[in-house]
């Protein structure tokens, strides 16, 4: 690494293969190892070139009013909800995503998840690998195959998720900004289609506008027998109606990868026996954390050598 190489700023640690190639590349800022991150900006502001950020962390815009010369922000991720595009709009910086490559794991863990809490499957491990199933004999789970899937926020990953849910013999409903070119039925919000959901699957953006959308008048809606699945960011559930409908059984469960404040979940979903959690980690495979690498990597290289990010939004 030598000054001459462009600077960066990385906001918060990124995966050691990552790190490590753009450190052969760049001269890398790590901002989430400074104990005077202000005064570091205020020092160093001037020189920063680019930022590589992770879709759930983003970047305060409050940074970026101090970087002068940053252009490109490229997000190892497909989040964009934590930066602020109408101020990197309006002063000309690039955002690229690694679009694409997460879908099929995403959509993967989705249906993984609905299989798992439906089947049973902690559960009937746990019960095996005890030894109890040579003294009694195992509960009932339920069918998934023929049940009726909604799909809040149809967009690639909502797409990839109803696809597979077709395979199995699954009715589908979808909530979009925007009606899709799509047999599936449309409903007009997400209330209507937590009623007619069976699994209520979250695959919606961060945004705003969705913030804790779902809440105790969804669950209600979704009812004793629905069980609800997020993979999308944990701030688009109410989390204490949630727990509360985990608790009175005003829904049947959940199966949740993402959370508010991660990486904490709350213990009250920990202490519960109808909800399966995850560790965020719908994209977590060798393969695609491989190709996200590579995208960041390359989008950064030809920005620098052709001042356009390959993936910018």
């Amino acid at each position: 690494m030598t000054n001459s190489q462009p600077a960066i700023l990385i906001i918060q640690p990124l995966m050691p293969q990552l790190d490590e190639k753009l450190t052969q590349h760049f001269h890398c800022h790590r901002l989430y190892e400074q104990q005077d991150p202000v005064g570091f900006i205020q020092q160093h502001g001037i020189a920063i070139k680019a930022i590589v950020t992770r879709g759930d962390i983003g970047v305060e815009t409050a940074i970026l009013e101090q970087l002068p010369a940053c252009k490109a922000i490229a997000v190892f991720g497909v989040g964009t909800d934590r930066i602020d595009l109408d101020y990197t709009a309006k002063h000309g910086i690039q955002v690229s995503i690694t679009r694409d490559i997460l879908t099929e794991d995403v959509a993967d863990l989705a249906l993984t998840l609905m299989l798992a809490f439906s089947r049973n499957l902690v559960a009937y491990h746990q019960f095996a690998k005890a030894g109890a199933w040579e003294n009694s004999s195992v509960e009932l789970s339920t069918r998934a195959s023929g049940k009726r899937i909604g799909i809040a926020g149809l967009g690639a990953i909502g797409l990839a998720i109803a696809r597979r849910a077709e395979a199995f013999g699954m009715q589908v409903a979808y909530t979009a900004r925007t009606a899709k070119d799509v047999s599936y039925k449309r409903c007009d919000n997400i209330e209507q289609l937590a009623a007619f959901s069976d699994f209520l699957v979250l695959a919606l953006p961060g945004s705003a506008e969705n913030l804790q959308l779902v809440d105790a008048k969804v669950l209600t809606a979704l009812g004793k027998e629905g069980v609800l699945i997020n993979i999308a960011r944990g701030t688009v559930i109410h989390e204490a109606d949630l727990i509360t409908a985990l608790q009175q059984g005003t829904i049947k469960g959940a199966a949740l990868d993402v959370y508010p404040h991660e990486p904490m979940i709350n213990p009250a979903l920990r202490e519960l026996d109808n909800v399966l959690l995850t560790p965020h980690i719908a994209s977590a495979t060798h393969e695609t954390r491989a190709q996200m690498t590579s995208n960041v990597l390359e989008n950064l290289r030809n920005y620098f050598s052709e001042g356009k990010m390959i993936t910018a939004l």
